[in-house]
């Protein structure tokens, strides 16, 4: 901690804003306020990086559309007014249960948001109000993300937590598919200053080859670009399996089963099979192949262009079984498994997939969630155990789900709604309770999610910067949340805290066997004890041999650089066989369904997503330093297909589920045939006012909640069939 001139202090965080974890150093004056930002270069993973979002952590800071106390709607009304927390807390705690003794524990649901895994209190508390709702209605943005890509893990590996990421600091060659680390830096392989480690790629002699329908930012500084018809990734990667089958290529270096039922299942496949349907020819698939081969290192990585696609579970598997067949699985240079610091929970017993079905679309729960898609369903329908309330924790699903303006109708239906959001937005809009944060700057931070998949070892923690003064950590307000529904109002939000800790503390201890170890635990309070735990116990930790402890990160403030990942099996595999399963059942069900539509009539004109550098799902678009330039709301189209259509400066764009009229921006990056729009925008009536100014339109008008990906249940984002008229 430094102290600048006139007051100003400089600390040091960990940006919260995306998956990159970049070390922050944050300039606060005397008053509290954020008047800088910029990356700490002493940070040994992220070493001084910062993109447009982290650098403008202060304004969102200071939003002045954040909301400060507990807001409450007039029943009936669209009447908001600001409460106390004991009077919010209150209503809580009398409507919950009035709905739950109507309508029984079934009738509730809760939706949990992207930000959710960027912050201890999501990380820590969530459990305690899952269990407290005890309801199986667990929605997330999930099932609108990675969920194929976890997924595919368990059913491989174990363990859907036990997920493979390019070593991206040694690797030789690198394709990637429908992945934009240049703008999203990174998902589900959390790598600050991405940019850097691919330049770093290419200057050492290493290839990257990009495969994605628009020439992306990424895709511009690869060694080769292929454009790829939306949703056929799973047929470019079988013909690939194929062909190293086919050549006799493969060097699997790990224990296995079921490499005669992959062998079999890419059968199917070959790639002068498959070239029509993906736009790529068959020899440079076969080329694909041998290179993978042929490297000295390797790795294949997609992400969520694939995973919110038709068959993203399939192509996710894919990945992982091409990994393994070149030999490049769980070796230096490869794909690879991070080892946490903090110990999460550890599993004993294999993944299992579908233990029930959903009330009314009988779809399978996902790690313990049903897909977003469905919800409007179970609020709409009426029967029992039908949604009559929900708690939203960080979250805009009336923008980030399918069929958003159904979801919206929906939300209007209930009987009694949550929302723990800083914001006043087009979800919370519904709710008759708002709850929000403090601000980002007076919240601790401890990556336990996204340390999981780090390319790099590494931890890193961050108490608060400035005080929380009279009003109660988000920590606190999940936990009295958790005693709330249940009819149960705390004192406090610290006793509430102090007692949920307390029992997980208690029975931790107790399991490891280390009881009598309690008082050696430290911590300012309650939180940071159960992370000093977690970090003892953890893999580096100082009872289990290491000398990590949360002191030892108070000490190191920039953070602790814990090495390169090194090889982890068999000990990291939960599999029944304790190897890794090639050939899980559920997915080579879904072969079938892959197989039949390999031949299907292609659609003349389809959509997709598209990620922006200064952007974050539909969060960010009230900071008036993020919006314009290339961050706006606009149709990429090539320019044959404006002339072929007879287009001017907008179009009527339809599908099966809406229409929305769009502003056009031709350009050659995009292949014909196929059109882009962002996610996360729509905010014609926001609250918000930067939002309102810069509205956009909502892409998920155009979406279908019908279609998904079965085995996960994700909602199919790219691909989505569309005509477009002149507007």
């Amino acid at each position: 901690m430094d102290h600048g001139n006139d007051g100003v202090r400089n600390l040091l965080r960990t940006c919260p804003l995306c998956e990159a974890v970049c070390g922050l150093e944050i300039a606060v004056d005397s008053g509290d306020r954020v008047v800088g930002v910029r990356g700490d270069r002493e940070d040994p993973f992220s070493r001084g990086f910062l993109c447009p979002k982290g650098a403008s952590l202060g304004h969102l800071d200071q939003d002045p559309d954040r909301l400060t106390e507990p807001m409450i709607r007039d029943r009936g009304t669209d009447t908001w007014r600001t409460a106390s927390w004991a009077e919010a807390f209150d209503l809580v705690a009398e409507r919950m249960p009035e709905v739950v003794e109507r309508h029984g524990r079934q009738g509730t649901a809760l939706y949990l948001g992207n930000p959710n895994a960027h912050t201890v209190a999501g990380a820590l508390y969530m459990p305690p109000l899952i269990r407290a709702l005890s309801t199986r209605n667990l929605y997330s943005a999930s099932s609108a993300d990675q969920l194929p890509k976890q997924v595919a893990a368990g059913l491989m590996f174990g363990d859907p937590m036990v997920v493979p990421v390019p070593d991206l600091d040694r690797t030789d060659y690198l394709l990637m598919l429908g992945a934009n680390p240049l703008e999203s830096n990174g998902s589900l392989c959390t790598a600050p200053d991405y940019p850097g480690r691919l330049k770093a790629l290419r200057k050492r002699g290493g290839r990257l080859v990009v495969v994605d329908p628009r020439r992306t930012r990424t895709a511009k500084v690869a060694d080769e670009h292929l454009f790829i018809r939306p949703g056929s990734d799973a047929y470019l990667l079988f013909a690939i399996v194929h062909t190293l089958f086919a050549q006799e290529l493969t060097r699997v270096r790990v224990a296995v089963t079921g490499l005669d039922e992959i062998r079999a299942a890419a059968a199917a496949f070959p790639p002068a099979a498959v070239a029509e349907r993906t736009g790529i020819p068959a020899a440079t698939i076969v080329r694909l192949a041998r290179e993978l081969v042929a490297a000295p290192t390797a790795a294949v990585y997609a992400r969520i262009g694939t995973c919110t696609a038709e068959f993203g579970t399939v192509t996710q598997w894919l990945v992982e079984v091409i990994n393994v067949l070149t030999g490049n699985l769980d070796r230096p240079g490869g794909a690879m498994f991070a080892t946490a610091a903090a110990l999460g929970i550890v599993r004993s017993r294999p993944f299992r997939l579908g233990r029930w079905t959903s009330r009314v679309r009988e779809l399978s729960e996902a790690m313990g969630e049903f897909p977003i898609a469905t919800l409007a369903d179970e609020i709409t329908t009426p029967g029992e155990g039908q949604v009559r309330a929900l708690i939203t924790v960080a979250g805009n699903p009336v923008l980030s789900a399918p069929s958003g303006a159904r979801l919206e109708a929906a939300l209007a239906e209930l009987e009694f709604m949550v929302s723990v959001d800083r914001y006043l937005n087009e979800t919370t809009r519904h709710a008759d309770v708002i709850l929000p944060p403090p601000r980002i700057v007076q919240t601790p931070h401890y990556d336990f999610a996204l340390l999981q998949f780090a390319v790099h070892n590494y931890a890193r923690y961050s108490r608060p910067l400035v005080p929380l003064g009279d009003r109660p950590a988000e920590t606190e307000i999940l936990a009295r949340l958790a005693l709330a529904v249940s009819g149960q109002p705390a004192a406090s939000g610290t006793d509430a805290l102090a007692a949920v800790d307390e029992l997980i503390i208690t029975a931790t201890l107790h399991k490891a066997g280390m009881s009598e170890r309690r008082a050696e635990l430290r911590g300012e309070n309650s939180t940071e004890q159960r992370l000093d735990l977690m970090l003892r116990l953890g893999p580096f930790g100082e009872w289990t041999g290491g000398d990590l402890n949360l002191q030892a990160l108070l000490d190191n403030p920039h953070g602790i650089d814990l090495g390169p990942l090194r090889p982890r099996l068999p000990g990291v595999l939960r599999t029944a066989s304790r190897t890794v399963e090639l050939a899980p059942a559920p997915l080579l069900a879904d072969v079938e369904r892959v197989r039949a539509e390999l031949n299907a009539a292609a659609p003349e004109v389809v959509l997709i997503g598209r990620r922006q550098l200064r952007s974050n799902n539909s969060w960010m678009h009230n900071v008036s330093t993020l919006v314009g330039g290339s961050n706006t709301c606009t149709l990429h189209i090539h320019p044959d297909d404006v002339a072929r259509l007879g287009l001017g400066d907008h179009a009527v764009v339809k599908s099966a589920a809406g229409a929305l009229t769009v502003p056009l921006e031709p350009t050659e990056e995009i292949m014909p045939g196929v059109v882009s729009l962002p996610h996360g925008w729509g905010h014609t009536d926001s609250p918000q006012s930067v939002a309102r100014a810069h509205a956009g339109v909502n892409a998920n008008v155009l979406t279908d909640d019908s279609r998904i990906d079965v085995p996960s249940g994700t909602a199919v984002f790219n691909g989505v069939p569309v005509t477009l008229t002149p507007a």
